[in-house]
C-alpha cells in the first residue's frame, strides 16, 4: 500500500515546487489590494509596506525549500538575454519617457520614511530584493520553467526546457500579460513573448531569470530616479 504514495509523492512535489511560490505571492498581493483603505492607519492605507516584505520572505523561503526541484541550467547567451532585458525596460518606460503619457507617481513611495534614514534604506533594499531577485525567480520558474512546458504535456518534467509549441507560447504570453495591471498590459504582453523567446533561444532558465532580473533592476533604478512609484 505504500508504493503508490511513495511513487506519487515526488511527482506531487515537482508540481507544487513551481506553483506554490507563485500562488502565495499572488494571494498576498490580492490581500494587500483588499485591505487597502485610504485615510486609515499606514498598515491599511498602504499595506504594500508590509505585504511586499512578507511576499519576499515567504517567496524566498519556498524557493529554498523546493530548490532541489528546480533545474536552472547553465547560463547561455548572456549578451542576448541582456539585450532583451534592456529592450523590455525601454518598452515599459516608453509611454512616459517618449510619448508624454501622464507620469505614474502614485504607488509604493519609500520617501515617506525620508526622515528616518535607517528605515528608508531598509525599505528600499527590501523592495529591490523583491523586485530584482525574488520576483524574477518565482515568475520564471512558474511561467517559463513550468507552464510553458506543462501546456505541451502534463508530464512537464519530460519536456526539454525551451521546446516550442504555439499553444503554450500563446497562452503563457497572454497569461503573463493579464497578470499585470491594465495600464501595463501592452508592455506586459510583449514582455511575456520576449521572455519566451529567451527560453527558446537559450534553452536555459538561468538566462530567463537573468533577463527578467536585469529588466527589473533597470526599471527599479529608473523609478527611484524619476519618482514614478506607480511602476513598482
Amino acid at each position: 500500500m505504500k508504493e503508490p504514495w511513495s511513487s506519487a509523492a515526488p511527482a506531487r512535489r515537482k508540481l507544487l515546487a513551481p506553483i506554490l511560490p507563485m500562488l502565495f505571492f499572488v494571494l498576498l498581493l490580492g490581500m494587500g489590494n483588499t485591505l487597502k483603505t485610504p485615510g486609515a492607519a499606514l498598515w491599511r492605507a498602504a499595506p504594500e509596506f508590509w505585504i511586499y516584505p512578507l511576499q519576499t520572505l515567504l517567496g524566498a523561503g519556498l524557493l529554498i525549500y523546493f530548490r532541489r526541484e528546480y533545474e536552472f541550467h547553465r547560463l547561455r547567451r548572456p549578451v542576448f538575454a541582456t539585450a532583451i532585458a534592456l529592450l523590455v525596460f525601454i518598452l515599459w518606460i516608453a509611454p512616459q519617457q517618449f510619448f508624454r503619457f501622464p507620469a505614474r507617481v502614485v504607488g509604493f513611495n519609500p520617501d515617506i520614511f525620508a526622515a528616518e534614514p535607517a528605515l528608508y534604506w531598509t525599505t528600499l533594499a527590501a523592495r529591490f530584493l523583491r523586485l530584482v531577485v525574488v520576483v524574477p525567480l518565482i515568475e520564471e520558474v512558474f511561467w517559463r520553467g513550468f507552464l510553458l512546458r506543462y501546456l505541451i504535456t502534463e508530464k512537464f518534467e519530460t519536456v526539454p526546457f525551451g521546446d516550442f509549441s504555439w499553444l503554450s507560447f500563446a497562452i503563457v504570453t497572454l497569461a503573463f500579460g493579464f497578470s499585470h495591471s491594465i495600464a501595463d498590459w501592452p508592455a506586459a504582453f510583449i514582455t511575456g513573448a520576449l521572455y519566451n523567446v529567451v527560453a527558446y533561444r537559450t534553452k536555459s532558465l538561468s538566462s530567463c531569470v537573468l533577463a527578467h532580473g536585469l529588466t527589473n533592476l533597470a526599471l527599479g533604478l529608473w523609478i527611484v530616479a524619476t519618482k514614478q512609484w506607480g511602476f513598482w
